[in-house]
């Protein structure tokens, strides 16, 4: 989207050709032209911000060389032509080196010159206003509260550290089960941070094969190795000024982690095959589904990195721990799926509620997402029933045997499956785990007083 005036900013002393440069800078209307003189004078005027200026390279006050470095000095982002009468490549290159967005003689393709380079200018303009608008777009759909879903007093708690992630450059670690949401609050904390104008580069360490992964978090020099055919900046050069994600940082293999450490400390990567060191400005937010602390008891991670990588902790709580969030985020998925396809308002019975909330999610909100969608596509008449949501009860299984808990956590998530499977039938669960209804009963109430 091009704003509505291109302000052009036009130095030149020669009245006839300033008169000229008037007359086809203003053949476009959208075009709103200032004519100077000299380039101090110009320079006043600069806080306005134009989106294009054109210096004449001899002036009365100045030359072309040391008005456009003065430009750039205050404000890098706007394009200067340099209009000249002699055509001096020596000249021309030594301009384009300092910033200016193009050299043209006063010959006669000066016309062409200038409006094709004109509408460069703008095409430009346009990239950059669509780039910022898209940065804003991003940065309020990670605000907290539109981000990450939910009222639970759990979440509120995430909230509160939330807000005090973004105020400093922190390094933030992020633990909670699969599919929890651990990359949404990683961008979350970048996109409402000093930082959300520049890079989140994410980076999934367990999808990247161990061979792989160096080259890809540092980057490598030409030659380097056998395919290696030019030179390719890594993750971290990539995040330079923003923010990296460092996705289940427990997968990193001890050798690299001894790599990694060193990067956080020196602020600088070497990329492979180099010897010169690239210096970097980059925050760090780390995520692992592991107990970092248990594997440094185990040997497979590095104490030192872990003690430099803890910063500020946030976990995320499992889904079946959020009480209602379970509703709220259903509404939540069942709205956007609806919506992207058109399919018109579709609501969730009371039986469907109650099934969705009595489920343990071993794949947490990933998993309620899917169970949504699918609900979505098997409803009828704009209503998702309870026959509706279907749960894959392998993966649930897989899952309960897969968590470490306490011996009653696993004998009340069992207790929730059955109840669930027959129908809150306490006489058929008992009959089924071979156990007495008053131990059902106890189990209940126990986990309840425990607000479970």
């Amino acid at each position: 989207m091009i704003s509505q005036n291109f302000k052009v900013f036009a130095v030149e002393d020669d009245p006839i050709f300033s008169r000229m440069l008037r007359y086809l800078l203003e053949l476009d209307p959208e075009n709103e032209v200032q004519i100077f003189n000299k380039g101090s004078e110009m320079l006043n005027f600069l806080h306005e911000k134009p989106s294009l200026v054109t210096i004449d390279y001899s002036l009365p006050d100045t030359n072309g060389a040391d008005l456009l470095k003065k430009i750039k000095a205050e404000n890098p982002d706007i394009p200067v032509i340099v209009i000249s009468g002699q055509e001096d490549i020596t000249t021309a290159v030594q301009l384009l080196k300092l910033g200016a967005f193009d050299y043209i003689c006063k010959d006669t393709e000066l016309k062409d010159r200038l409006l094709n380079t004109l509408r460069h200018a703008k095409r430009n303009e346009s990239l950059v206003t669509q780039i910022e608008l898209l940065k804003e777009e991003v940065s309020r759909k990670y605000d907290f509260e539109k981000s990450i879903i939910g009222q639970s007093v759990a979440i509120r708690r995430i909230f509160s550290l939330l807000e005090k992630a973004t105020g400093t450059n922190i390094t933030v670690s992020i633990t909670g089960e699969t599919g929890s949401g651990k990359e949404v609050v990683a961008k979350a904390v970048h996109y409402n941070s000093q930082r959300k104008s520049k890079p989140f580069v994410a980076v999934n360490v367990a999808a990247i094969p161990e061979d792989l992964l160096e080259s890809e978090l540092f980057g490598y020099e030409k030659g380097a190795f056998t395919g290696a055919v030019s030179r390719r900046i890594g993750k971290f050069e990539e995040a330079n000024t923003g923010t990296i994600f460092l996705d289940e940082i427990g997968e990193m293999p001890l050798h690299l982690q001894a790599k990694i450490l060193r990067v956080l400390q020196e602020r600088e990567v070497v990329r492979i095959g180099g010897n010169a060191s690239v210096k970097i400005d980059v925050r760090v937010i780390v995520a692992t589904h592991r107990n970092l602390a248990e594997e440094v008891k185990s040997g497979n991670f590095r104490q030192d990195l872990y003690y430099r990588l803890l910063g500020l902790p946030i976990h995320l709580p499992p889904l079946r721990d959020r009480d209602n969030d379970i509703l709220i985020l259903a509404k939540h998925f069942l709205d956007s799926f609806t919506k992207e396809n058109k399919m018109g308002a579709v609501k969730i019975s009371v039986e469907a509620a109650a099934k969705l909330k009595k489920y343990t999610y071993p794949g947490n909100v990933r998993e309620l997402k899917a169970v949504i969608e699918l609900a979505s596509v098997m409803s009828s008449d704009g209503i998702i029933e309870e026959s509706d949501i279907i749960f894959d009860e392998t993966s649930a299984n897989e899952e309960l045997l897969n968590t470490e808990m306490t011996l009653d956590d696993y004998t009340y998530r069992i207790i929730r499956h059955y109840l669930q499977k027959y129908d809150d039938n306490v006489i058929q669960v008992a009959s089924k785990l071979n156990i007495g209804k008053s131990t059902i009963y106890r189990y209940l109430k126990q986990m309840e007083a425990l607000g479970i």
